[in-house]
């Protein structure tokens, strides 16, 4: 595993955040007042904010003051956002990477491994959707123990 940021991060009790890609309508909002309360109870969230939603998520945590994990689906990013390096200068984020520099690009596999990774450095996990069909139903499944219910 490859770190960049604030490794004490890991000590905190986290939330894993996960969503398919394409989500209802319906649970938006409800994902959005589910981010706004992590935000404001100052709970660390796991997550590869890659999808439109877990991006919106990032941007509805970055407002707060909790520890953030990013774990990327590809190698260690040399270069980051103004909003990255902001966490990063702030001491509230930690980025990890399951791969080495070489994998440059996130591919349906290495995102597999990240949202493996993201349940199992998380205490908790929460999917506000996923599809029957998607691989992230596969891990709802292998970590149900770990869910949390909408």
């Amino acid at each position: 595993m490859h770190y960049l940021g604030n490794k004490e991060i890991l000590h905190n009790y986290k939330i894993g955040f996960l969503c398919s890609r394409k989500v209802p309508a319906n649970m938006i909002l409800q994902t959005y007042d589910w981010a706004i309360k992590q935000r404001d109870e100052n709970v660390c969230v796991v997550s590869g904010f890659h999808s439109k939603i877990e991006k919106d998520v990032f941007e509805i945590l970055i407002k707060g003051t909790q520890p953030i994990i990013l774990v990327l689906a590809r190698g260690m990013m040399k270069r980051f956002d103004k909003k990255i390096k902001k966490l990063l200068e702030e001491n509230r984020i930690l980025i990890l990477s399951p791969f080495d520099e070489k994998v440059a690009r996130p591919t349906y596999k290495t995102a597999q491994i990240r949202n493996e990774t993201i349940a199992k450095i998380s205490d908790k996990f929460y999917i506000p959707f996923c599809s029957p069909k998607s691989s992230l139903y596969k891990i709802k499944e292998s970590f149900k123990e770990k869910l949390i219910l909408s």
